[in-house]
C-alpha cells in the first residue's frame, strides 16, 4: 500500500449490482466484485478480530450474493449485501492495496515491488552481528536488504562452532536436511558432495532436488587461511532477466519445460525433483531459480524439436551466470557470514589450496520466517 492517505471520491453499483466501482481521490479507478468483497469481509463474523483468519467458507456465502446499497463514510466504504442484507465497511487503504482490476496482464516477466536486481557493483549490505542481536532498526534493515537483494552479510561474530545458529536466531527456524541441522564446509577424504572438497564451484543454487528446496542457505565462517577460495554471488533474478532481454524465447523455454536434479550422494538418501530451472507464477511473475549444473540430471520433458533450443538457452544463461560483472566476490573472515535467498541469489567458490585452513558451517532455514519478523518490526520500530 502507498504511504499516502487513499480517499474515496465517488462509489457506484454496477453490472447488474453484481459488483461496485470506486473512484479515487487521485483520479483512478477500481472494480471489485460482490463475491469477492463478501468472501474479504472484515467484520468479526467473518474474521477472527484476533488472529485475522477467516471463520466462515464460501459455502457459508450465498452464490447470489449482490450489492444493495453502497455508501461513503467517515470510516470507509458502508458496502451492505444482498440477500443477507449485510452491512460491512472496507478501509480504503485496504480497499487500494488489494485493488486487481487490471486492463490486461504483463507482456513479460514482472519482480515483486521491493526486489531489486543487481550486478557486481552491488555495495554489500552488512552488518554487525552483536547489534542485529538487539533486534531493533539495525536487524529491521538487514532483514529489509535480504528480501530486497537476496543476500547480506553479517560481521564481528563468534568463532565458535554452531555460532551460525545465532544468526538464524534473529528470524527463524533452522530446516535440518539429511545433512543434518548443520554441516561442515572444509575439504573431507571420500567427500559425499563436491561443496566438501577444495575445488572451485560454478555459481548454483542450493538443494535444486529437494521439493520444497530450502528458501534460505546461511554460510558462516570460522577458519579461513588457506590460498584462494573466495566467496561470490550472483543474483539469478538479473540473470533471467538478461536472458529474457536477449532471447524471450529461450527463458520461455527454460520457464515452460521442467528440468531435473538427483543427488544420491549417500547411503539411503536419493533426492529428486522435476522443477523449471525459471520460475513463474502463473501472471508472469518471475519467482525461481534453480541451477546446478552438479545436481542436474538427464532432461527428459522437452520436445524433441525443441532440445536444440533449449539448450541454447541453457549454455546462454549460463553464460550469464559466469560473467564477471555479474558477481560480488569477497572472502569470509572469521566470524563473518553472508545469508542468501535459495530461491534466487546463486553462489559459488573459488577454488582453494592445501596450505592453510578453510572451515565454514552451513545451514538452511526459510524465508516466511524472516518475512513474518521484517514485517513486525516494520511495524513496531521507528526509522
Amino acid at each position: 500500500m502507498t504511504d499516502a492517505p487513499q480517499i474515496i471520491d465517488d462509489a457506484q453499483i454496477i453490472d447488474d449490482a453484481a459488483a461496485v466501482q470506486v473512484h479515487w481521490a487521485d483520479g483512478g479507478s477500481s472494480r471489485f466484485h460482490a463475491i469477492w468483497l463478501r468472501d474479504n469481509a472484515p467484520d468479526p463474523e467473518t474474521r477472527d478480530p484476533g488472529n485475522g483468519q477467516r471463520l466462515i467458507t464460501l459455502a457459508d456465502i450465498p452464490a447470489s450474493t449482490r450489492i444493495s446499497a453502497v455508501n461513503i463514510g467517515v470510516d470507509g466504504l458502508h458496502i451492505t449485501f444482498a440477500p443477507e442484507e449485510k452491512t460491512v465497511t472496507f478501509a480504503p487503504g485496504w480497499l487500494r492495496e488489494n485493488a486487481y482490476d487490471q486492463v490486461s496482464g504483463p507482456d513479460a516477466p514482472w519482480l515483486a515491488p521491493g526486489v531489486q536486481t543487481w550486478d557486481g557493483a552491488l555495495t554489500v549490505p552488512a552488518t554487525d552481528l552483536p547489534d542485529l542481536a538487539h533486534r531493533g532498526a539495525a536487524l529491521r534493515d538487514w532483514l529489509g536488504a535480504v528480501r530486497r537483494f537476496g543476500f547480506a552479510k553479517t560481521t564481528n561474530g563468534p568463532t565458535t562452532s554452531g555460532a551460525l545458529l545465532q544468526v538464524v536466531d534473529l528470524f527463524g527456524y533452522v530446516r535440518e536436511t539429511n545433512y543434518g541441522k548443520w554441516f561442515e564446509v572444509r575439504a573431507e577424504v571420500n567427500p559425499t558432495n563436491l561443496a566438501y572438497t577444495g575445488l572451485g564451484l560454478q555459481a548454483h543454487t542450493d538443494n535444486p532436488y529437494r521439493d520444497p528446496v530450502p528458501t534460505l542457505q546461511i554460510l558462516y565462517c570460522l577458519e579461513n587461511s588457506a590460498e584462494g577460495g573466495d566467496s561470490m554471488v550472483v543474483d539469478g533474478f538479473a540473470a533471467a532477466m538478461r536472458l529474457h532481454a536477449e532471447d524471450p524465447d529461450g527463458f520461455a523455454l527454460l520457464a515452460r519445460h521442467p528440468a531435473r536434479f538427483e543427488y544420491a550422494g549417500s547411503n539411503g538418501v536419493h533426492l529428486t525433483t522435476r522443477k523449471p530451472m525459471i520460475e513463474l507464477s502463473p501472471d508472469g511473475e518471475l519467482t525461481g531459480i534453480r541451477f546446478n549444473n552438479r545436481s542436474a540430471a538427464a532432461l527428459r520433458d522437452v520436445p524433441y524439436d525443441q532440445m536444440p533450443a533449449y539448450y541454447a538457452a541453457y549454455r546462454r544463461l549460463g553464460e550469464i551466470v559466469n560473467d564477471p560483472a555479474m558477481e560480488v566476490a569477497f572472502k569470509l573472515q572469521p566470524g563473518e557470514s553472508f545469508i542468501v535467498d535459495n530461491t534466487r541469489v546463486l553462489h559459488a567458490r573459488r577454488g582453494y589450496s592445501g596450505a592453510g585452513t578453510r572451515w565454514l558451517q552451513g545451514c538452511y532455514a526459510d524465508k516466511d520466517g524472516l518475512l513474518s519478523s521484517l514485517s513486525t518490526l516494520e511495524r513496531g520500530v521507528a526509522a
